[in-house]
């Protein structure tokens, strides 16, 4: 059943506020149908909630504005997905040279998997990946300098931005907030995005940890381009269709 078309602007933009924070989102349809009014105005109500930061768009509508959680809480997040991609992730690892891990909780879970290598030089920005690290023979764990970020246990900044361009990797294993098939990755700050940008540029091989859930979606500040990315891992099937908007794009696993 329809709600009152007179609700004020307002009110009516505050209720959208709270449908985009649900599991699915806002349909820009279903809400005009739901609030009486033509889907422009829906359009026209999510271009100013976005404006406002209250919301971020994507194809039909609209979701949950990106924001930086807490990592214990960023890791409950569809943990058995990212198990997976962490299993797939590990079959790149070398056995010897340079890797570069950044500070999502997808990598972490690679991180804690990586076991003894012959010598392997592992390079952070990850409080919780070099703890992790630590304990396999083999692999040397070096962890940036930088500004500690208290929300999501990085370290971001000119500093640390500064350490990683001082090395070259072999690989640099990297999530992202969002993935968009014409505008590569994207992060929830310009920090994390910058930093992740400064490792993909002095690696050899990018290979991106994504969980389905975030392909085909836009966040906050732009990462990686497309181009840099040489492998895509996600918990799907290769063949899954929903992978299909990336084909050519990257080795897709």
């Amino acid at each position: 059943m329809a709600l009152s078309g007179n609700l004020d602007a307002q009110r009516r933009r505050d209720e959208l506020v709270e449908l985009a924070n649900a599991p699915r989102g806002v349909m820009i349809d279903a809400a005009a149908e739901l609030f009486a009014v033509s889907p422009m105005t829906i359009r026209r109500d999510l271009l100013e909630l976005e404006a406002e930061g209250r919301v971020r768009r994507v194809r039909g509508g609209a979701t949950a504005a990106p924001r930086a959680r807490p990592f214990d809480a960023r890791r409950a997040i569809r943990a058995t997905a990212k198990r997976t991609i962490a299993e797939k992730a590990l079959q790149l690892v070398p056995t010897a040279g340079s890797i570069a891990l950044d500070a999502s909780t997808t990598v972490s879970m690679l991180a804690s998997a990586i076991g003894p290598r012959s010598g392997v030089t592992a390079y952070t920005n990850s409080f919780e990946s070099f703890q992790l690290l630590q304990p396999f023979e083999g692999v040397s764990a070096v962890i940036s300098g930088g500004t500690a970020e208290p929300t999501t246990g990085s370290l971001v900044g000119p500093l640390a931005r500064r350490s990683i361009r001082s090395v070259y990797f072999d690989i640099f294993f990297s999530s992202a907030d969002a993935l968009d098939s014409d505008d590569g990755t994207s992060e929830v700050s310009v920090e994390e995005a910058e930093l992740k940008q400064a490792m993909a540029t002095n690696a050899a091989t990018t290979v991106v940890l994504i969980d389905s859930s975030k392909l085909q979606r836009r966040s906050v500040a732009r990462a990686l381009e497309l181009h840099e990315i040489s492998v895509l891992i996600t918990e799907l099937e290769p063949r899954d269709e929903r992978l299909d908007p990336y084909r050519g794009i990257a080795d897709i696993r």
